[in-house]
């Protein structure tokens, strides 16, 4: 992988999420809050899933070397799987915006030479992985795509019509 491919992930991702928050902006309490039957219950907890591991991610990629956008205030909280990141739909939508803006930082500081490196980090488990630090890339933008859809699918079974998730539209 390159980093021009890592580049139109962002700004893909980027992209569908203000694509997707334009719906859930609209969302009452009831609907963000709405039990379903998958995994995450709810489209909050989808989000707030989300945004949680796409956050660590972020922080876990200084394992294998500074980046500057790293050194916002922002990273200096801390979020365990499964603690809350927000507390409202709107706060939600403020903080995405963002981590959005912070995946294109990264995305223009990573090289080309970043893609075949190992990194090192531990898990929410605390068990150490290495992976190919590429590979760890292209696994964030596919599980944000990944539960996007569940999203999408949620908005569905509240009778919400959407379709806000075309990368053909970018290349």
């Amino acid at each position: 992988m390159k980093k021009d491919v890592v580049q139109l992930l962002a700004a893909y991702n980027m992209k569908v999420n203000q694509d997707m928050n334009v719906f859930l902006s609209k969302l009452t309490a009831d609907q963000w809050n709405h039990q379903f039957g998958g995994y995450y219950k709810s489209i909050s907890s989808l989000a707030n899933h989300l945004y949680i591991a796409d956050f660590n991610w972020l922080k876990r990629f200084a394992k294998l070397r500074h980046f500057l956008f790293l050194d916002d205030p922002s990273f200096t909280v801390d979020f365990a799987l499964g603690s809350a990141a927000f507390s409202s739909i709107e706060e939600y939508l403020d903080k995405r915006k963002r981590l959005d803006h912070f995946f294109l930082r990264f995305a223009e500081e990573v090289k080309d030479d970043d893609m075949e490196k190992k990194l090192i980090y531990k898990n929410f488990k605390g068990i150490e992985q290495t992976k190919n630090f590429g590979g760890t890339i292209l696994h964030v933008f596919n599980h944000q795509t990944h539960h996007r859809g569940m999203i999408s699918l949620y908005l569905d079974s509240l009778g919400i019509d959407n379709d806000y998730s075309n990368l053909i539209s970018m290349v």
